[in-house]
């Protein structure tokens, strides 16, 4: 009997192509259910069927809420009908898509990297909010009905050990967009030469900047060293906290904040390059329950990296396994400039930390894309 597999992923982007270009070498039909597909280094499998439906929509929120309820409906039918027959694999998008494994009767798997509803936490969401109450208990459902649960951390596994019994839980890292040290050094970066970079230390924030982001911490670190030139705070992003951010860095009148949109394909590689140090910024609340993806290309170009999250985050274990980055809760701001400060004036520990950034990214390859292919036949 031939063997064949839908991916459901609303906004398909590198990890997408990974998994279908993966599950194309064991299965005999693979198909990609989505909205748009956004190509980053590896492209996909000529014979993988695309099935476009409506694209994700980032914003306002009444749009994007929209965009979801339309892809899960879209997703739906077509298991439904078309699809009915063949093997489901949920990725990412929309977030509660991973449910239609309750309506419908595929056999249903699927890859959790961020933890719905207990992300909501970070909008102040209790949990006896009857969305949290709700969304939870079908969690438990859902989970049971799966033939294939997927984690990417441990952490990760800890938090949804509340939905599913943990030999029901596989656990498989993701991987960088990068797959090779390519950093660009800076005396040839076009993009330090496009902003007059050159002697710059640079801290730099590259994602969204919206209302659960958090950056708004990089902003008082950045107050804490304004007397020091040689530092640049550097927010690469959009999103609706972008225009407060900016009012912030006005009124404390901090000369060592640079504010940038996001950078093409073409000059991500550059802009991540300049980098000395990377940030990423997790809520306390939530925190166990995601690893951003910045974080993996981040150590593939030996970027030293600043996590603020809480001790019990992926991103703390990481800090300690590789020691390729600092891991601070947001109530350490003193110590986080502290530490900036030294690494700025340190060039040894700088290629300490850039090295073991290196090594960590052995562990975040495009062959984990293999491994959860190779998992999920097991």
């Amino acid at each position: 009997m031939r063997r064949k597999i839908v991916i459901l992923n609303q906004a398909a982007n590198y990890l997408t192509v990974g998994f279908a270009n993966a599950f194309n070498k064991e299965f005999d039909e693979v198909v990609l259910v989505t909205g748009s597909v956004h190509v980053q280094g590896e492209e996909l499998d000529n014979d993988i069927k695309i099935h476009y439906i409506n694209k994700w929509h980032e914003r306002p929120a009444s749009k994007k809420a929209f965009s979801y309820l339309l892809a899960l409906f879209r997703m739906w039918w077509l298991l439904l009908t078309k699809y009915r027959k063949y093997e489901v694999f949920f990725v990412s998008v929309p977030p509660m898509g991973y449910l239609l494994n309750l309506v419908v009767f595929n056999k249903f798997s699927m890859v959790i990297w961020d933890v719905f509803p207990d992300a909501f936490k970070i909008t102040g969401m209790k949990e006896s909010h009857p969305v949290y109450r709700i969304w939870s208990a079908l969690n438990k459902i859902s989970f049971r009905n799966a033939f294939r649960v997927f984690t990417i951390s441990e952490k990760m596994a800890e938090l949804l050990e509340q939905y599913a019994p943990s030999d029901k839980i596989i656990i498989q890292p993701i991987w960088s967009i990068f797959q090779e040290n390519n950093k660009v050094e800076k005396e040839s970066n076009k993009f330090i030469k496009q902003h007059n970079l050159k002697d710059k230390f640079i801290v730099q924030y590259s994602g969204n900047i919206g209302l659960t982001h958090n950056v708004e911490v990089l902003i008082d670190i950045a107050e804490r060293l304004k007397e020091n030139n040689k530092i640049l705070f550097q927010i690469i992003g959009r999103g609706p906290r972008k225009p407060v951010l900016e009012k912030m860095v006005k009124e404390k009148d901090l000369p060592n904040c640079e504010f940038l949109p996001f950078q093409s394909d073409e000059m991500f590689p550059y802009s991540l390059s300049a980098a000395d140090l990377g940030t990423v910024i997790l809520d306390e609340t939530t925190s166990k329950g995601s690893v951003p993806s910045k974080s993996y290309n981040l150590m593939s170009y030996g970027v030293p990296s600043l996590y603020i999250a809480s001790k019990d985050s992926q991103l703390s274990v990481y800090a300690n396994k590789y020691s390729h980055a600092k891991c601070f809760s947001k109530s350490e701001l003193d110590e986080v400039s502290d530490f900036i400060m030294e690494l700025s004036n340190d060039i040894e520990l700088q290629r300490r930390m850039s090295e073991n950034a290196v090594r960590a990214s052995e562990d975040f390859k495009r062959s984990n894309a293999d491994k959860f292919v190779n998992k999920y036949l097991d």
